[in-house]
């Protein structure tokens, strides 16, 4: 079958632009979440929190959906849940607030990169 040349334009033109998937490193992290890795470790020399772990665990939230967490946080008295993103997703948002629910021993947080510090979203 051969495509006009209108037919090509609209087919082209409706197509919607989809961003590049995250360019992951050998150690399994993007470089958003390497950076904060490396935030994290200047974090534990200062003391600030004891130690710290990349996708250490696999939260079940339903029948055949599972939350992978970027960090798992320890803090002195406390554990958290760090999920860094370079931009959101509805479905990613919908998840951590499902597992905050589902697991209210953690405190989520959602971490996005702002300018050269990090902002944090607490759920």
């Amino acid at each position: 079958m051969r495509w006009t040349e209108e037919q090509y334009e609209t087919f082209r033109k409706g197509r919607e632009k989809r961003r590049p998937a995250p360019v992951k490193k050998r150690d399994g992290m993007n470089k958003t979440e390497a950076a904060y890795g490396e935030h994290l470790e200047m974090l534990k020399k200062a003391g600030e929190i004891v130690d710290y772990r990349f996708e250490p665990l696999k939260l079940r939230l339903a029948d055949k959906t599972y939350y992978n967490p970027d960090y798992l946080v320890i803090y002195p008295g406390h554990f958290e849940i760090h999920e860094v993103k370079g931009f959101w997703r509805d479905d990613a948002r919908l998840k951590i607030k499902v597992a905050a629910e589902m697991f209210p021993w953690f405190l989520f947080r959602a971490i996005q990169r702002d300018g050269k510090g990090w902002r944090y979203e607490e759920f």
